[in-house]
């Protein structure tokens, strides 16, 4: 997978404030996602957070799946 940090993240799942789409912050084996509507951070084992991707948003606005 190509993410970097700034890139946002489709995922399949919804936060609990209702958001789907979060920023990558940190990168590693796991990820700190940044969540867009609430602002929470939180980490997430990159197997899992790849699992759950739906679509990369680079920050550029280009858009991978």
């Amino acid at each position: 997978m190509d993410i970097n940090i700034g890139n946002k993240l489709l995922m399949k799942k919804k936060h609990p404030c209702g958001n789907d789409i979060f920023t990558v912050t940190r990168i590693g084996m796991d990820f700190r996602l940044r969540c867009d509507g609430c602002g929470r951070e939180f980490m997430l084992p990159r197997q899992k957070a790849e699992k759950g991707l739906k679509k990369i948003i680079k920050a550029n606005g280009d858009t991978n799946v």
